[in-house]
């Protein structure tokens, strides 16, 4: 018997109504398939927004350069091109514009550090200006979650749908989650005077280690998360963020370290006053943010749905990439 497990289609509302939903079901197997095919990650255009304070902030686009507009939130770490493998194409048939937007401290875009979640909402709107896109549709994935929860609620006249794939929850606060949240509070203010100083030791350790990606990728698909393996050993997910990685290099691996700064702290705004409907993906069996960060957060934001993926791990959005952009465009 084989030790694959089984992935049924995604359903709305808690993980138990997952898991008495019967239909159709996607094994292992079946899921890496969704993501085989050829991996062409190179975009069709990319460059560099001028920012206040000579800052510079990297982008990247696919697909339909007609499409609906989604702009993309890389997860932590990751960068601008941090896409499922499947990603350009189904954009390009779904008729989506696809954007992957850097954070400052990776890729292409200069140092920087936010204080609060929020303060993303300015460079995204100075991206969207640069690109000409009056109005889109928004995802993040895992760590680029709250950021696409922040543009969602700041420039709601812009922004028509999100989706959430693993997002994490708010840390602290009257909307605070459980679980890993309550590990980013204690120790927050030396944490966060620490960030910028090891962010470049981060970086100039993880430079002559670039040789060494494709094996230490292998051990980690090995001994990693049960439910995330059988996407880890897919050669086309591995290629995928092999490349992001070496490009978010780029500009070095401080914007993880601040990233979990921010997290730690008041991110500046209430998902309760969110008026765009959003879309949370979360897998179950997610080891690396708990389930219940994505229902607590759904039921947080009052236009927000769960689409529960029972024995889908922190990947598990990755296998839902068509299902994902298409529910976007109908919401836009």
């Amino acid at each position: 018997m084989s030790d694959v497990p089984t992935w049924p289609e995604p359903v709305a509302g808690k993980p138990d109504a997952g898991r008495q939903e019967r239909g159709d079901t996607v094994t292992g197997d079946e899921a890496v398939s969704a993501l085989a095919g050829a991996v062409d990650l190179e975009p069709r255009s990319e460059g560099r927004v001028r920012l206040h304070g000579r800052r510079r902030l990297g982008w990247a686009e696919y697909g339909d350069p007609d499409g609906q507009p989604v702009l993309w939130f890389h997860g932590t770490p990751g960068g601008r091109r941090q896409l499922p493998p499947s990603a350009p194409l189904l954009a390009e048939r779904l008729g989506v514009r696809l954007i992957g937007m850097d954070r400052p401290g990776t890729g292409l875009s200069t140092t920087h550090r936010y204080d609060r979640v929020v303060d993303v909402v300015d460079d995204a709107a100075a991206v969207l200006d640069h690109l000409e896109v009056a109005r889109c549709a928004v995802a993040g994935l895992s760590g680029g979650g709250p950021y696409a929860l922040a543009v969602s609620h700041a420039m709601a006249d812009r922004i028509s749908a999100a989706a959430v794939l693993g997002g994490v929850a708010p840390t602290c606060g009257p909307e605070r989650a459980e679980g890993i949240a309550r590990l980013l509070v204690p120790g927050g203010a030396l944490f966060g005077a620490l960030a910028v100083p090891a962010g470049e030791v981060v970086t100039m350790a993880a430079r002559p280690l670039r040789r060494w990606m494709s094996p230490i990728f292998d051990v980690y698909a090995t001994l990693g998360p049960g439910a995330d393996r059988p996407l880890l050993r897919d050669a086309s997910l591995k290629t995928a963020l092999l490349a992001d990685l070496a490009s978010s290099l780029e500009g070095g691996l401080r914007a993880p370290l601040c990233d979990l700064v921010v997290f730690g702290r008041d991110w500046g705004f209430s998902l309760a006053e969110i008026e765009v409907p959003v879309t949370f993906w979360h897998g179950d069996a997610d080891a690396i943010v708990p389930f219940d960060h994505g229902a607590h957060q759904a039921d947080l934001v009052p236009n927000g749905e769960l689409r529960c993926c029972p024995g889908g791990g922190h990947f598990a959005g990755f296998v839902r990439t068509e299902e994902v952009l298409t529910t976007l465009v109908e919401r836009s």
